[in-house]
């Protein structure tokens, strides 16, 4: 055995106890492409950039500045158009919700360049799906950056770190909030036109960013983008002595009756304004009336309500005016043996179990996220080259079933406050709210309701504009509906630019 001096002796030591690379502090791992695409017989071409961006927190301990540290890794795929003067070049941040879900369906629905290939209610793609260019993106008009929330997609928090502690509705805003400064301050994007995307809890989250960004950062937005908008949780939950659900969901329970043909040939418009109407008045005065309602009264409403939303009386009385929205979709179509979805009331499904309360599938789920896991698993790896061994984590229910929202102990989880007093510090916020007629996740009737109370002068009212699909939550599933609101957002950014 050879001999070892000291010297040698003392290195090997070292390079035994050396902490490991799993271990080593993380770094961005951005990975950089170039592509192009035609929208309208005009070429684009932009650059594409993805990856996960370290968050970090500057630590006290005790007082004493302890360094800023690592927290946790956010993933986020950018696109920009190539040779654009930032200055005047909008940008979106565009999520989607949950909580707990990943930004895969704003991503590779509606906004980005390219879609996965899904097919629609009477005409499903089957496995093993597709991905192609997408005409209607929103590149064609703004830049985009795409956010996955911690333990969402490739997101997680970092060793030694707990992903907990991002599962809530303030440490949520923050950290996505982070890098929104982040990226706009890396990429000299202070001048740009700003907007904020969300669709379903991403709205609320969106919402929340606006008034944050202002607070905390001064980042004042031009404009929010809130696609199947709820930003106040006390109008879709039905908990007990929560009256506004009954009455807020029935135009949404009456538009997929209609789709199921349940008001003969009637159209879609004349019993969507007979439900509202109702919504508005009729029903609202009957719940809060309970046994003060005489029986003639009461067989009224009960007959109104099941005219509309396609129930039977008897069940209707039997649940005493009050139908709760996952019963409904597996109650309307029990005689043929099927479930509606409960995102987009368009879709059907077997129930294998013709006595249950709750529906065992949600076929408006079901029936297309295989096409936009296949979609995207692909995408990420062989046109944006980035890899990863991780699991993209598309809509995780542990994160959702563990959401904290402790900040509203007490009190239902709203952000019309937040919402209000943003549009209130920058009255140049412009707000656009696209709802879908058959969504039974965020009724687009609960949405009027909020946005209806706002707390914010009448002049800034006409901040606000929506825009309706017949179609579900996830409205660009439908073809024509993506169409169409490609050119609404579009539209919108244009307009809100204020360049």
């Amino acid at each position: 055995m050879p001999e070892t001096s000291d010297t040698d002796a003392k290195s090997t030591a070292e390079t035994d106890t050396a902490p490991p690379e799993s271990q080593a502090e993380p770094t961005d791992d951005l990975v950089t492409t170039r592509h192009s695409i035609t929208v309208k017989r005009r070429k684009l071409a932009y650059t594409a950039q993805t990856g996960r961006i370290v968050l970090r927190k500057e630590v006290l301990d005790d007082g004493t500045f302890d360094g800023h540290k690592p927290k946790a890794e956010v993933y986020v795929t950018a696109y920009t158009l190539d040779g654009a003067d930032p200055t005047t070049r909008p940008v979106t941040f565009a999520f989607n919700g949950g909580p707990g879900s990943s930004s895969i369906w704003l991503h590779l629905g509606v906004l980005g360049p390219r879609r996965a290939v899904a097919g629609d209610v009477n005409d499903p793609e089957p496995p093993p799906y597709g991905l192609a260019d997408n005409p209607d993106t929103l590149l064609a008009h703004s830049d985009l950056v795409f956010i996955d929330p911690v333990s969402t997609g490739y997101s997680r928090a970092v060793d030694g770190e707990k992903p907990g502690d991002y599962h809530g509705f303030t440490p949520d805003v923050e950290s996505v909030g982070e890098v929104i400064r982040l990226w706009t301050s890396r990429n000299q994007r202070w001048l740009s036109p700003k907007f904020v995307a969300g669709e379903s809890y991403g709205t609320l989250r969106a919402a929340a960013l606006a008034a944050h960004l202002q607070s905390r950062h001064g980042l004042y937005l031009n404009g929010l983008l809130l696609i199947s908008s709820v930003l106040d949780m006390g109008t879709i939950r039905f908990t007990e002595g929560n009256e506004l659900p009954y009455s807020l969901f029935v135009p949404t329970y009456a538009a997929i009756a209609h789709y199921h043909g349940k008001h003969g040939d009637r159209e879609l418009a004349d019993v969507l304004a007979e439900a509202e109407e109702f919504a508005s008045r009729d029903l609202p005065w009957a719940l809060q009336r309970g046994a003060r309602l005489d029986a003639d009264e009461r067989a009224e409403v009960v007959a109104k309500l099941a005219e509309l939303t396609g129930l039977s009386e008897d069940y209707v009385d039997r649940v005493n005016l009050r139908i709760e929205h996952v019963r409904f979709f597996t109650e309307l179509l029990r005689d043929e043996g099927l479930v509606t979805g409960r995102m987009d009331g368009r879709f059907t499904t077997w129930e294998p179990d013709g006595g249950r309360e709750h529906m065992s599938d949600d076929a408006s789920v079901s029936r297309i996220i295989g096409a936009y896991s296949a979609a995207f698993n692909h995408y990420v790896r062989a046109e944006l080259q980035y890899e990863s061994d991780l699991p993209y984590e598309i809509l995780s229910m542990d994160v959702n079933r563990a959401w904290s929202y402790s900040d509203f102990e007490g009190r239902a989880v709203s952000v019309v406050d937040s919402l209000s007093g943003a549009m209130r510090e920058n009255p140049h916020l412009k707000v656009h709210v696209a709802l879908g007629h058959y969504d039974g996740a965020t009724p687009y009737y609960a949405a009027e309701h909020v946005i209806a109370q706002l707390r914010i002068p009448q002049e800034l009212h006409a901040n606000v504009e929506t825009a309706y699909y017949p179609a579900g939550h996830m409205m660009y599933v439908r073809p024509e509906s993506r169409v169409q609101q490609g050119k609404d957002l579009a539209a919108f950014v244009k307009s809100a630019s204020n360049r």
